[in-house]
């Protein structure tokens, strides 16, 4: 990835796309640490610390400290992600959704509007849930009796925050090199775990250097598990497939071998986005409405983050929305009949219907195992580094799983598309 880095900076085109994709990233990031007006950051970084129920941590870690900030981007990009989620599975019982969704590139733009409305709602709603739900952190700008004016400017600042994001990410998009949300997510969480992990080095050199094993051992363990996500995410099962010899006119065509590649992680992060954001709505909810109640306490006692019935609903959701999403991806039936029409087959296998049975087969044995993959890295990270960086340093949310899944997908997708812009260069050039 750093010899690509390198090469495109040399060429022209590139480098003022990557120059760009930097300066809009770096918009985002002042706006993480833009104040709104009425809202204390110190108020607001102290209830994320103490967030019981654990929704709070986690959607501070998406928004890169944003939202503990009390920042203009403090709602970041967390509601077009709920709304994508809610889209999509609409798509499935909504026959007007399903039509766009087959109408190419003018169909997905529609559903991209859809989407965005949906964001704004969401927006709107999270805003007053807010403003309604931390009332009483309010600093009113416009005198005691006008407060509610200070709420509706508030609810204004956070929505237009997730527009910008939102625009900020489609120009990133236009650029050519990876997805522009993907991306912001990316830097928020890298900006976050550096911050953590800056924090735990401060305290290993001023407060106890017993403290260095810990970090150490912390280290480690996020390496491992980097190795073991990039391994998986490689991970593939070839189908070979043969094509019969065919005369057309006075050529023969065909009589080659090829292959399908069925990834093993085909879903990527999206089923423990779809399972996080359904489990975590309650605690959304509890942490706006009922915060400091005894139903909250209750809830992050028995079912918030880290409990074992939050982990047991997660791995239930997670096999659920990834054989939902691997539905979405592949359709052995489709991939049948073209192998059929230009004259394939798979070897040892009959064409028609013995051919999408074959591939429905092994379709979902390897999501079964991409289920458990992800149900495992969604669940046994957090454990392990409760044990190995559980001590004083408050590493646990520097890395979460999640983030480090997202982390290694955003980061080969930006590699796999310099790669192909540095091909199109050398290709341009050759002609």
């Amino acid at each position: 990835m750093f010899k690509s880095l390198a090469s495109a900076f040399k060429d022209k085109d590139i480098r003022k796309k990557l120059i760009i994709v930097l300066l809009l990233l770096v918009v985002y990031r002042l706006g993480c640490w833009l104040p709104v007006p009425g809202l204390n950051a110190d108020t607001y970084s102290s209830i994320v610390e103490n967030d019981s129920v654990g929704i709070l941590s986690l959607l501070n870690t998406v928004t890169g400290s944003a939202l503990s900030n009390a920042a203009f981007f403090a709602l970041g990009v967390t509601p077009y992600i709920n709304a994508s989620i809610i889209v999509q599975l609409l798509t499935f019982g909504i026959p007007a959704l399903q039509r766009l969704s087959k109408q190419g590139d003018e169909g997905r733009e529609k559903i991209n509007l859809i989407t965005k409305i949906v964001a704004i709602v969401l927006a709107i709603a999270q805003g007053v849930g807010i403003v309604l739900g931390y009332q009483n952190t309010l600093s009113p700008i416009f005198g005691e009796k006008l407060v509610w004016l200070t709420g509706v400017m508030v609810v204004v600042l956070l929505v237009a925050g997730t527009c910008m994001t939102m625009w900020l990410g489609d120009r990133i998009t236009a650029q050519g090199i990876g997805n522009g949300l993907s991306l912001i997510i990316f830097v928020g969480i890298i900006a976050t775990s550096a911050q953590s992990i800056a924090n735990a080095i401060s305290s290993v050199f001023t407060s106890n250097i017993s403290y260095l094993w810990e970090l150490l051992g912390f280290i480690a363990m996020a390496i491992i598990l980097f190795a073991l996500i990039v391994w998986v995410d490689g991970a593939e099962r070839r189908i070979p497939v043969q094509y019969a010899k065919q005369v057309k006119g006075r050529k023969m065509f065909g009589g080659q071998s090829s292959y399908i590649p069925m990834k093993v992680n085909a879903t990527g992060v999206m089923p423990i986005i779809f399972a996080t954001a359904i489990i975590t709505f309650p605690s959304l909810l509890i942490a706006l409405f009922w915060q400091n109640t005894g139903f909250a306490n209750w809830w992050g006692t028995y079912m918030g983050t880290g409990t074992i019935v939050y982990s047991i609903c997660v791995a239930l959701l997670i096999l659920f929305f990834s054989y939902f999403y691997a539905q979405m991806q592949f359709n052995p039936a489709e991939v049948s009949l073209n192998i059929q029409q230009n004259g394939g087959f798979i070897p040892g296998i009959r064409p028609g219907k013995p051919t999408t049975d074959y591939l429905s087969r092994v379709s979902k044995r390897i999501t079964l195992f991409g289920a458990i993959f992800l149900a495992f890295l969604a669940l046994v990270p957090a454990i392990i580094f409760k044990i190995v960086a559980g001590g004083q340093l408050s590493l646990l949310n520097a890395f979460t799983a999640t983030g480090m899944l997202i982390i290694v997908s955003v980061a080969l997708e930006f590699s796999q598309q310099l790669d192909a812009q540095l091909m199109m260069k050398r290709h341009k050039n050759l002609l």
